[in-house]
């Protein structure tokens, strides 16, 4: 079993910075691609960002150029860095493992952009 725990959410003025962590613990042997994913009230869940397990990120058109993906391979962590931060990025953010091919979920963290 693998576990995630999220932090780093909260409570921001538009313009702002937050940066979203994410550790894996448990039985890792292989991950294959860490993700962030968020979901908004009355939305369907989407994703953020992803990094694949040579390095390979993809980002959401939406978060292009302001947020970033990283990944700490000996802290079995991954990070979100969000700057310019905008109201419409308010949600949910969820982080993803695909580990030895099953994934797993994080229990989600608010992050809430005021105007």
């Amino acid at each position: 079993q693998v576990q995630l725990v999220e932090s780093g959410g909260g409570l921001v003025q538009a313009g702002g910075s937050l940066r979203l962590s994410c550790a894996a613990s448990g039985s890792i042997f292989s991950i294959n691609a860490m993700g962030w994913y968020r979901q908004a009230p009355g939305k369907q869940r989407e994703l953020v960002a992803n990094i694949i397990s040579y390095g390979l990120t993809n980002y959401a058109d939406s978060v292009k150029g302001r947020f970033t993906i990283s990944r700490d391979n000996a802290k079995n962590t991954v990070y979100l860095q969000m700057n310019s931060l905008k109201p419409e990025d308010t949600a949910v953010y969820y982080c993803r493992f695909m580990v030895s091919r099953r994934e797993y979920w994080g229990q989600g963290t608010q992050v809430t952009v005021s105007s």
